[in-house]
């Protein structure tokens, strides 16, 4: 059992109690913010250079941890026990790993983590690290909780409404242009074109932000028209490939450390690979918060609140499913709510303990969008996503009898070569499916229609002040 007593007042220091030890909890103050290094583990590349460089436009001196040598699961086994959750042991070994190396002066230096405040384990791994940290002797490092749901506060780190819409914009963006990158990437004539023009928008991206622009949606759209116009623009030569989805556990679904550079692998074997965006996963957990409301009630001010800041994240989602909707060549992402109508005749929307009914729709929406060969990436003994992720596998096959699926467990004792034998054996099935004309793009289902936005004399309308301007 896990906790955090606060203790009020100026100077005072909360305490962490974990199994009934006791960890002294650093708070990250303001005085820190100017001096501090924040280290932050690396997950979705894209996005999180954009994150990072919002963080440092902000004030804060953030940085992204890449370091994966065998060091890094060396140290999280040393200081987390085994048997707890691979993404924790991965992203704590990577921190002390960094803070050994001697790069950073660890008496200004501080680490980020994010909390969900859901009954996944993850909402632990603050304590884990605070403790792994202790034992390491870096107990006087902060850590930073990065969450929406209050679990922890820090003066130093605040998650204003200006930052909130910056990272908001920055996970539409990162989404888009993840997917263009993916489909440009396997077919381009010059290696590294698509890449190249990912740091080139990131970079671009990054300016409009320091100057308080790129979130409306006329700037938006102004954004994503040109973006996809110059990824279109870039020389490919197309030819038949086997087109992949990886979905699973959200830190092993994206980052290459978690899942042994997957998507590297799966570009070595000819695929084109689709991974659905990260949005949808902020998007879920709004959801879940409502679908809570409606079956265990709740106060239905905070329930409206939620809807109006589902659909202002859902209105930037169109804006970036348009433009790439707007080239034939490329496949645009799914809207969420037909996202999220896809799993209702398969999994509960009740199911919502780590990714729940996503991951289930996810596996759903990638057949249908002609990804029918998916990778199911999930740590080994991960209850949540073992139910969600391989327990639905049989029930998506008897609706979609073309859906190819392999659940690939990571874990510090699975070898890589077992797991690319097995998605190698689910590629030779593919490239069958492909020689037989079996398993190839099918025309999308419409997406369900855009949400109706709140009528102007909605008495809770206020709540959209603080909103940017949609002009």
């Amino acid at each position: 059992m896990s906790r955090t007593r606060r203790i009020n007042g100026p100077g005072k220091i909360g305490v962490s109690t974990l199994g009934g030890e006791r960890i002294p909890r650093k708070p990250f103050t303001k005085e820190m913010k100017k001096e501090y290094t924040i280290l932050i583990p690396i997950m979705a590349p894209i996005h999180f250079a954009i994150i990072r460089n919002i963080l440092m436009n902000a004030g804060y001196r953030a940085e992204l941890l890449e370091n994966n040598s065998p060091a890094v699961v060396e140290e999280g086994l040393k200081y987390v026990h085994n048997d707890t959750c691979y993404p924790a042991l991965l992203v704590i070994g990577q921190m002390i790993d960094a803070l050994k190396s001697g790069k950073y002066d660890v008496n200004k230096t501080a680490v980020l983590m994010s909390q969900t405040g859901g009954g996944c384990r993850a909402s632990n791994y603050i304590f884990l690290l605070r403790r792994a940290l202790k034992k390491a002797g870096f107990e006087q490092v902060p850590v930073v909780s990065f969450n929406v749901s209050g679990l922890e506060k820090n003066s130093g780190f605040r998650l204003t409404p200006p930052l909130v819409y910056r990272l908001l914009a920055g996970l539409v963006y990162g989404d888009g242009l993840m997917a263009l990158n993916n489909q440009i990437k396997p077919y381009e004539k010059v290696r590294g074109g698509s890449a190249s023009l990912v740091n080139d928008w990131i970079a671009r991206l990054t300016g409009q932000f320091s100057r308080s622009r790129g979130f409306s949606t006329r700037e938006m759209k102004r954004n994503f028209s040109a973006m996809t116009a110059e990824f279109h623009a870039i020389p490919c030569e197309r030819s038949p490939k086997v087109k992949v989805g990886i979905v699973g556990e959200i830190y092993v679904k994206y980052a290459s450390l978690g899942n042994n550079n997957l998507e590297e692998f799966l570009a070595s074997q000819d695929c084109e690979v689709m991974v659905p965006g990260l949005l949808d996963f902020m998007l879920y957990t709004l959801d879940g918060m409502a679908e809570n409301n409606r079956l265990y009630g709740g106060g239905a001010a905070g329930a409206r609140v939620r809807e109006a800041i589902g659909r202002y994240i859902e209105r930037m989602q169109d804006v970036m499913i348009d433009s790439i909707a707007a080239y034939p060549e490329f496949t645009e992402p799914s809207r969420f709510s037909h996202t999220r109508s896809l799993a209702e005749d398969v999994i509960g929307a009740g199911c919502q303990m780590g990714e729940g009914w996503l991951l289930t729709a996810e596996m759903v929406e990638l057949v249908e969008k002609g990804y029918g060969n998916i990778v199911c990436t999930q740590p080994f003994g991960c209850l949540p996503n073992h139910i969600c992720g391989k327990g639905m596998i049989r029930k998506i096959r008897e609706r979609e009898p073309g859906a190819n699926i392999v659940p690939i467990d990571y874990d510090p004792s699975a070898t890589r070569v077992n797991q690319e034998n097995r998605i190698k054996l689910m590629l030779a099935v593919a490239r069958e499916n492909m020689d037989n004309n079996q398993g190839t793009n099918r025309k999308q289902k419409p997406d369900a229609t855009k949400r109706k936005h709140p009528d102007k004399n909605d008495p809770y309308q206020k709540w959209w002040s603080w909103l940017p301007s949609h002009a």
